[in-house]
């Protein structure tokens, strides 16, 4: 059956059984033909899926016509009765990721600050990228998560991100757009073939569809395979992260030694995965099987990959967000009633008043600033006989060695008062007082 605006509801309402209705559909709206075609069939089938649109278009800047495009956009939205928000963002073509890759990274950067609670963000893929991307990955040496290919949807943001063409082909939604006479714009940057998803568009895939005819449709059902595999590998993987504390950022040592090198692979894959972070390259992941699990236990090896690093300290083995901070931390005021960020993926800071024990309030009328350990501190902290040296503290308390220096430091008048959420000094407390929160803090122990 060929794709026409009774197919999408269909559509919509089976992955509506695995998410739930979406109070909103935002379409992820380029003007190009597959996103037009998904746009027009979703306003001609409004009686049948009653959910309100939106359009979002985002202009990256790249090309000397995206102001037209936006323009064109705009306009084809109004003219289907559709709301159309129209975003422009800089893209860092200097990041060394590659401009496609930075070029989506500020686009989703975008629809992530637009979705609401109850959203779905519809994206336009369709069989033949499905196809391309799973020949992509497979020339990027990925395992089977990435010959999954595009899922179909997943969590995004606030809401979910939806991929209802998925069995649709470019061919069909060409025929679609051609019956109903639809304006698209025609990117030049889709011909150009130094562009790898490009060269195997217009270079490879006829080539392969020549050979093997309806290679979309073969390359589709390997993904789908491949998906299946992949979700096994996902749970015995959570089965092995259970055994081990359900901590995915901080493993036992132990216990990780006694799984084989290829479910050790398997389980980091998935660790970095959930914890938001960049895959790590096959060479890394290699080292921390044979160089840093195995390591001798006086050791403290650490890899490191662009955006994450695995660390090793005392029986635990640790997935962290590197630490690229290349310059002194600056100075921060804390204040009542606010969070204070410390920084990418050091959480923040908060004040509780009613606490049992805690700062005293003249302390905080004085000021709070956060500073970092320069070396030498000393803390008399609550429940002590006496001051102590803040590095025989942490050795005792057992903080990771690369954390120490990390650790926000309270200063009120110029003298050290607590040590992030452990310590208080006794001359800074009063009961009842107020408490330090250091909220989605990175393992400390």
């Amino acid at each position: 059956m060929s794709f026409g605006p009774e197919t999408l509801p269909h559509k919509l309402a089976e992955l509506a059984d695995l998410a739930g209705k979406p109070d909103r559909l935002v379409i992820a709206f380029s003007g190009g033909l597959d996103s037009t075609v998904l746009m027009h069939a979703l306003a001609s089938s409004r009686d049948a899926h009653r959910t309100s649109l939106l359009a979002v278009h985002v202009d990256h800047g790249l090309h000397r016509d995206s102001a037209s495009w936006t323009r064109h956009c705009e306009s084809s939205s109004d003219a289907l009765g559709i709301d159309c928000v129209s975003v422009k963002v800089d893209v860092d073509t200097r990041s060394g990721q590659g401009t496609e890759a930075a070029a989506r990274e500020a686009r989703y950067n975008a629809f992530r600050s637009l979705l609401q609670v109850g959203d779905w963000l519809l994206s336009a893929h369709h069989k033949d990228d499905q196809a391309e991307t799973l020949l992509l990955n497979l020339m990027r040496g990925s395992g089977p998560a990435g010959l999954a290919g595009i899922g179909e949807m997943r969590p995004f943001s606030v809401g979910w991100l939806v991929r209802p063409l998925l069995d649709v082909s470019r061919s069909e939604l060409r025929d679609y757009a051609t019956e109903h006479e639809l304006n698209w714009i025609d990117d030049p940057s889709n011909e150009d073939r130094q562009f790898d998803r490009n060269y195997l568009r217009h270079e490879v895939m006829p080539r392969l569809d020549a050979r093997w005819p309806d290679v979309a449709n073969r390359l589709r059902r390997s993904a789908f395979l491949a998906s299946e595999a992949s979700q096994l590998l996902d749970q015995l993987a959570d089965a092995d992260l259970v055994d081990m504390g359900e901590r995915p950022d901080r493993l036992e040592l132990d216990k990780l030694r006694q799984l084989p090198h290829e479910r050790q692979r398997n389980l980091f894959r998935y660790v970095v995965r959930e914890l938001g972070l960049p895959s790590p390259p096959s060479t890394q992941l290699e080292s921390i099987v044979t160089d840093l699990v195995p390591a001798r236990d006086d050791a403290q090896p650490v890899v490191q990959w662009p955006g994450a690093e695995v660390r090793r300290y005392r029986d635990k083995v640790y997935v962290l967000p590197a630490d690229e901070t290349d310059t002194a931390r600056p100075v921060l005021r804390v204040r009542s009633g606010q969070g204070t960020p410390l920084g990418v993926a050091l959480g923040e800071l908060c004040l509780e008043p009613g606490a049992t024990i805690g700062l005293a309030e003249n302390i905080i009328e004085l000021g709070l600033e956060v500073r970092y350990r320069g070396g030498g501190e000393e803390i008399k902290p609550v429940g002590q006989s006496h001051t102590r040296k803040l590095k025989k503290l942490l050795q005792e308390e057992g903080v990771v060695p690369w954390m120490r220096e990390r650790l926000p430091l309270l200063y009120s008048g110029g003298e050290l008062v607590a040590v992030a959420d452990i310590w208080i000094a006794a001359s800074a407390a009063s009961k009842p007082g107020t408490a330090i929160r250091w909220q989605n803090r990175p393992p400390i122990h």
